[in-house]
């Protein structure tokens, strides 16, 4: 079911490349935005252990949207510690992880080891043509939301092949969640945001992908005040590129705001309200 696809309604201090011996792996490092590079490959660690995971129903997405099955072969792509893992491995034990940041890949394969990676660029995969059934990118295509991600993307994909965009969103519609957004707006200069809806702009005016649908669904993530608000926003690119200085002053204006909202401290116990948005979208002949 093709449908016209329209839109829905501190940055780091220092720009770090980490030295790579291999040339292809440099010019990967060089092709990212800099809040992803520095503050994903300096909290990988962080990022796999606080980031929520994704609502069970998504599993049902997958086998009856994008039809993955047994003998299905998936990309997850971009997928830095494996957090989407969980949900596609209950689909098909076929799948290839592909990240181009080498501390998250390593995140990945001490959780997952039995999963095939590949440190790689969303343009550049090194993988056959019309070779998978399914790619998905969970909370990360607006990382890499370009006509040569598509374009490989096409290439890779069989005939009527699947694409899949995920997003766990911070729930705004709860009072302290709304503030906590708007006290970070100010420092997310030009670092992509699912929010912002630029990842839109790459699907118009092209013949690669129809959209299929969207789907809608809620979640909570139950830990204390420190975990699941203060360590799950320092694992963000552009806060987990700043300063040790700079992150604590920012965790101490969190747990402030919510203590405003909620007279919640640190050590207690809160729900982080999110919703997650499930992008389906079909290859073109």
């Amino acid at each position: 079911m093709n449908q016209s696809f329209t839109c829905l309604n501190i940055p780091p201090n220092v720009i770090f490349y980490r030295y790579c011996t291999d040339k292809k792996a440099q010019n990967m490092t060089h092709s990212l935005h800099p809040a992803a590079q520095t503050g994903f490959s300096s909290a990988a660690e962080l990022y796999q252990s606080v980031r929520p995971n994704y609502p069970q129903e998504l599993v049902n997405w997958l086998a009856e949207d994008l039809l993955l099955n047994q003998e299905s072969t998936a990309i997850d792509l971009g997928s830095g510690t494996g957090k989407f893992l969980d949900y596609l491995k209950q689909t098909t034990p076929n799948i290839i992880a592909v990240e181009p940041i080498s501390e998250m890949l390593e995140q990945l394969k001490i959780v997952h080891p039995e999963v095939q990676t590949q440190q790689a660029s969303s343009h550049d995969i090194p993988l056959k043509t019309n070779s998978i059934d399914a790619i998905l990118c969970a909370q990360s295509f607006h990382w890499f939301a370009n006509i040569e991600t598509l374009q490989e993307m096409h290439r890779l994909l069989k005939d009527s092949g699947h694409l899949g965009l995920v997003w766990n969103q911070r729930d705004e519609t709860v009072d302290w969640v709304k503030a906590l957004a708007d006290f970070l707006k100010d420092y997310e200069g030009d670092t992509p945001r699912f929010h912002s809806n630029e990842w839109q702009k790459v699907f118009q005016n092209q013949s690669l992908f129809g959209f299929e649908s969207k789907k809608v669904f809620v979640q909570h993530q139950l830990g204390t005040v420190e975990d699941v608000v203060s360590r799950r926003l320092l694992s963000t690119s552009f806060i987990a590129a700043m300063s040790p200085q700079q992150q604590n002053e920012m965790k101490k204006n969190f747990e402030s705001i919510v203590f405003e909202y909620t007279s919640k401290r640190p050590q207690d116990q809160i729900e982080f309200p999110y919703v997650t948005y499930a992008y389906h979208f079909k290859k073109t002949e």
